[in-house]
This record gives structure tokens, sequence and C-alpha cells, in this order.
């Protein structure tokens, strides 16, 4: 039987450094931090070697869909596959960045939804019976999704929206926002909010279809919000630290054996939210 194995995305710092330490402590198994950059990636290993933990490094820059899938050739060979993915990597723009919002829109898109979903779409084939996946969201994707017109709203929280259909809204956006007209198409002008949005408005639709195709498996998939977490994306005033803001993501990441919840579902606090 091939050794447990949980990989973290975009955890050179962070939260996803955090959530990496913590499952040096409790994973049965390797774990892996995942990184775009080679030197902040092994420089994070080595942090963590200094305080007594054990990480592996692979490089993997969720934008470069080559990247994506030579790392998931490498954990299926080397692996059979991976037990726990936490799709952490994202991007936010500050408050008080000067770049034209379309461009805000693109590129936050690109990241934290298209990158993301590129992710999922290469790594759930190879997640293992058993597994967990852990898509990190926002409470911010709760705020944009209230801010969007009724149509919208009921159509990300619809049972039989697609992923096609997702992607078409997710597009839409960015196209609305470099044409400045947002407001006539129902969205609100929330660039990192409505990337959350379709993030954790995919993980229900992956989460549904896992229980359709591989109803046996066990397989566990959520998104979730860590909160509000002192890191260079969210500020130093942030109340929590990133080893708070790590404990509902590895909560998830280590649902017990058996469990069969929260499934497709949008959890903060180690608890499940309205969505």
């Amino acid at each position: 039987m091939s050794a447990r194995v949980a990989v973290v995305t975009g955890s050179n710092k962070g939260i996803g450094l955090a959530i990496v330490r913590a499952l040096c402590k409790q994973f049965q198994g390797d774990v892996y931090l995942a990184a775009r950059d080679v030197g902040r990636g092994q420089e994070a290993v080595a942090s963590l070697a200094s305080e007594g933990l054990t990480a592996l490094f692979h490089q993997l820059d969720i934008n470069d869909l080559n990247s994506i899938t030579t790392a998931a050739a490498y954990f299926k060979d080397k692996y059979g596959g991976v037990d726990v993915l936490i799709n952490n990597a994202a991007i936010a723009f500050k408050v008080a960045d000067t770049a034209p919002f379309a461009v805000q829109a693109e590129v936050t898109l690109k990241t934290n939804f298209f990158a993301t979903r590129d992710m999922l779409t290469h790594f759930l084939p190879i997640i293992k019976a058993g597994g967990r996946v852990v898509n990190i969201s926002s409470i911010a994707g709760s705020r944009a999704l209230k801010q969007c017109s009724s149509a919208l709203q009921e159509r990300f929280r619809s049972e039989d929206i697609t992923e096609e259909e997702l992607v078409g809204l997710m597009q839409c956006f960015v196209e609305e926002a470099k044409k400045g007209e947002l407001k006539q198409g129902g969205w609100p002008e929330m660039a990192y909010g409505t990337s959350k949005t379709g993030l954790t408005t995919l993980s229900m639709i992956l989460a549904r279809r896992l229980s359709k195709e591989r109803p046996n498996d066990g397989i566990l998939l959520n998104a979730c919000c860590p909160g509000w977490v002192r890191t260079d994306m969210a500020g130093l005033k942030a109340p929590k630290s990133p080893d708070e803001g790590a404990v509902t993501p590895v909560y998830l990441a280590l649902l017990p054996p058996g469990a069969t919840e929260p499934h497709g579902k949008f959890v903060s606090e180690k608890e499940v939210q309205p969505w």
C-alpha cells in the first residue's frame, strides 16, 4: 500500500505554511509544501525543519498547466494518488492598488478561480478513496454573492448549476468588468469576493459530482474560510495568526475515516455556513 500524502498549494508563507506546519504534526504521512518559487519553497521547508518538522517540497505554479500536470503525474507515480489536497494558492489586490478594476478582475479570477479549477480538474481523478479536498475560499465570497442580482444569486445557489455554466458566469464577470458594465450585469465591483463566490460554487458542483461518480470512495470535498488572518495578503491588522487561520482547513483535511459530512459545504470556524 502506498504511503499517505498531503499536498498544500501556495504554502511557502502565510496560511499555507501554517497549514503545512499543522499537518506535519497531525497527518500520518508525507506532507508536501508546494510553491511556485523553488527558493522560497525550500527556505520554508528549512524553517519547518528548524522547528523539528519534516515537510517535503514540490514546485507547483497553479497558473502553469504544465506545472500542474507534472505534479499530478509525480504524485500518481510515487504515491498512487493524493490523500489530502488543500488548494490554498490565491492572490488579492491591496485596497490601495491603482491597477484598473478590469485588470484586477481578470488577474484575480485567473488565479483564484480558473487556475484553482485547473488544479481540481487534474488532481480530483487521483484523489484516493477516503481522500479529503479543501478549497480555501473566503467569507468575501458570501458577501459578494449577497450583492449579486437575485437572478445571479439563484444560479450560484442552484443545485443544478453545471461547471460549464459556472465557468461562463466567471468569464462573463471578467468581460463585463472590462466593458464597465458590471452593474448592468448584476455584479458587485468585487474581484476577490467574486472569485471566491466562484470557488465555493465550484466546490459544491464537484462534491455533487464525486457523490454521483465515486459514491463508494468516501471522498469529502469542501470550501472554507480561514478567517481574517495576519498575512502579506490580508495585512497586519487582522485578528488571527496564521496558525489560527489554519484550524478550519486542517479540521476539514483530517475528517476521520468513515465521516460522511461535511461534504460540498462552505465551512467557517469548523461550522457549516449558509450559502
